[in-house]
């Protein structure tokens, strides 16, 4: 079983999340009543979805870890599976996510295309992040 499994197994079995397509087409999705939180794009990459304050408030603790890539303007984090450690930063970053957008104000919306409820979608982070092996981001 890869992280990106073991890691969707474990949060399918939270009771504010269920399953089904991610909106960029791109593999599978985990939802909350009222937002995409996750995006589980392959076995190893997810992008999470955090509210603008909540990417604020964590920038800097964001930034400094291996396994986030940030995007500017973007509401969705990419997390990098690359250990069990990143799988419980995932975990914890998506509880942070859940109560970001269950008291997010106007204001923390993401701007995107409109979906086909005609609700805003926010464009996740696939094809706008490349993740590099550990290994491979020290050496330049």
């Amino acid at each position: 079983m890869t992280l990106a499994q073991r890691a969707f197994e474990r949060l399918l079995a939270w009771p504010d999340l269920s399953a089904g397509p991610a909106s960029c087409r791109t593999g599978r999705a985990l939802r909350s009543v009222r937002d995409e939180i996750i995006h589980f794009h392959s076995d190893r990459d997810v992008d999470l979805h955090l509210t603008h304050r909540a990417i604020q408030r964590f920038q800097y603790d964001l930034g400094g870890s291996t396994a986030i890539r940030l995007v500017p303007g973007s509401r969705w984090v990419t997390v990098h599976l690359d250990c069990d450690a990143d799988v419980d930063l995932l975990l914890s970053l998506t509880s942070i996510a859940l109560k970001a957008h269950q008291s997010r104000s106007p204001a923390d919306l993401a701007p995107g295309p409109t979906g086909t409820s005609g609700h805003s979608v926010p464009g996740c982070n696939f094809h706008r992040v490349t993740v590099l092996p550990r290994s491979a981001a020290g050496e330049a």
